[in-house]
């Protein structure tokens, strides 16, 4: 596969099957790798004022996307994700 970039729309399967079509929002290198954070195709095409739902995926070594299960590193790439938002 080749390197997740920023706009990219990717699709992902849930724990049920069901397939969503997720945008990447960002990408994000942090302590020798990499992070991106995705958020639905469909929230995102919405015009509102409504915060969105967005996902902090881990890029693995075969530019998969995986969920981040450890809270101490979600916390940790969700920080530097706002503070790369805030500049």
């Amino acid at each position: 596969m080749e390197k997740i970039e920023t706009g990219e729309i990717i699709t992902m399967i849930d724990d049920n099957g069901r397939t969503q079509d997720m945008e990447v929002l960002k990408t994000l290198a942090l302590d020798g790798k990499e992070y991106a954070v995705v958020g639905y195709v469909e929230e995102l095409q919405q015009k509102t004022d409504e915060e969105i739902d967005v996902f902090f995926l881990r890029v693995d070594n075969d530019e998969q996307l995986s969920l981040i299960e450890n809270d101490e590193e979600l916390e940790k790439v969700s920080a530097a994700f706002n503070e790369a938002k805030e500049e």
